[in-house]
């Protein structure tokens, strides 16, 4: 069991490039009507654009595993102050990216920890189409918003 053997591009079978070996997960953070985004450099895939905290899934991690880690490594958030309520997976056939949404505590912070990211924020939902969003969370975000929505409804 390597400890980081999911670092590779991969095309599935819709025709695409994609970043990680055994797919990718990130984690749709919500808090009080709003998510945590962050700002991607310009010099990674995607550069320039917004979108949650993710990457490449490791072959023995689980997807909330996976979303965390990288959240932690990407923001330095404490995953103690998180509660994850749902998955949602956008599969390519081949790959697939896993979106684990979670309900941030009041006491959750997050901060750029590294050269991948300008900036992460609180942005509310109503606001999160203004913003130059990574081109495969902008074809997501309309069923991800749904998918929140649900998991927010049945959580209480």
């Amino acid at each position: 069991m390597a400890a980081r053997d999911g670092d590779g591009w991969i095309q599935c079978t819709c025709g695409y490039k994609h970043w990680g070996k055994h797919g990718a997960a990130g984690i749709l953070l919500i808090r009080n009507s709003e998510i945590l985004l962050q700002h991607r450099a310009p010099w990674v895939h995607n550069g320039d654009t917004w979108g949650i905290p993710g990457g490449a899934r490791d072959s023995h991690e689980s997807i909330v595993e996976a979303a965390i880690r990288e959240a932690v490594e990407e923001t330095g958030i404490n995953p103690a102050d998180l509660t994850p309520l749902t998955t949602f997976t956008d599969d390519h056939g081949g790959w697939s990216y896993s979106t684990v949404i979670a309900v941030a505590s009041n006491k959750l912070a997050a901060l750029e920890l590294n050269d991948e990211s300008h900036e992460v924020r609180w942005v509310a939902l109503d606001d999160v189409q203004r913003l130059p969003l990574h081109p495969s969370f902008a074809k997501s975000w309309p069923a991800l918003r749904l998918a929140l929505a649900d998991a927010i409804e049945r959580a209480i």
